[in-house]
């Protein structure tokens, strides 16, 4: 009987045996915690990216990759969203030699956007980079799988990557570079910036919302060593690739929004 041991072998045996109802307790919270975020994330993402998340995560435990994509077009705003400039000054940037250090995105990812005419537009707070962002006429190469992106109407252009330094996403720098490419994309006749956001993103799905954006389409790219597959709501709907040199095209014509009047959602900052 427990009762009968040594006063010291005892202690040791309560020890043990509330070390592990800690620690099933400990389990039972994290797994609690857990299923309250994965419902979260499921009601914001809604019941089909939710499915097509946790097909991602599966994928992703024997190699395979998995990103799922909402292709968007916001109207350009007629007028800036802060009507000064503040601390924050905003240039365009023309080659690599004038990317700053600070930017966290690889250097031939960078020298390919030029190569293609991306147009780089910083915005610095002092000596410090504040934040970047990028727009493409035409059509645009993606860079993170194999597709590429054609805007037939000229009224209309690509924006992506937009990064605001994380110590600065709470300031103007962001409402700042919007003002500064919107303002160029004026000057060329651009009404609608198109962009493509990750379905699994629940904070810029709900940016996206705010700003009055309009759904496009979607497109799934699974990936198996050099062997990608393409699912999308658009043509040419189903494409299967094993090298650069068969890349689906994905076309996003503008035009047609010009005949429906779409809610706007005013942004101030």
């Amino acid at each position: 009987m427990i009762s009968s041991l040594e006063g010291p072998v005892y202690a040791r045996l309560q020890h043990l045996h509330l070390r592990k109802r800690k620690e099933a307790a400990r389990r039972l919270c994290c797994n609690g915690c857990m299923l309250t975020r994965f419902r979260q994330t499921a009601a914001e993402l809604g019941a089909v990216n939710t499915a097509w998340y946790v097909l991602a995560r599966a994928l992703g435990l024997i190699g395979c990759s998995l990103q799922r994509y909402l292709f968007l077009a916001q109207r350009v705003a007629p007028q800036a969203m802060r009507r000064t400039a503040g601390s924050i000054v905003v240039r365009g940037l023309m080659s690599l030699d004038e990317l700053p250090p600070a930017y966290p995105r690889p250097v031939h990812v960078v020298a390919a956007r030029f190569r293609q005419g991306g147009c780089s537009i910083a915005a610095w707070k002092g000596q410090e980079l504040a934040g970047i962002l990028w727009y493409q006429l035409g059509a645009y190469q993606e860079d993170e799988v194999r597709a590429r992106y054609c805007l037939p109407s000229p009224a209309s252009c690509w924006d992506y990557d937009v990064f605001v330094q994380p110590q600065l996403r709470l300031g103007t720098a962001f409402c700042r570079l919007w003002d500064e490419a919107h303002l160029r994309m004026r000057a060329r006749g651009i009404r609608w910036s198109c962009s493509r956001i990750s379905a699994f993103n629940p904070a810029s799905l709900r940016a996206h919302r705010r700003i009055g954006t309009v759904l496009l389409g979607s497109a799934s790219f699974i990936t198996a060593g050099r062997w990608q597959l393409m699912l999308a709501s658009r043509p040419p709907y189903v494409h299967l690739s094993c090298s650069a040199a068969s890349c689906p095209k994905l076309v996003f014509d503008t035009a047609a929004l010009e005949q429906k009047e779409f809610p706007t959602c005013p942004a101030t900052c």
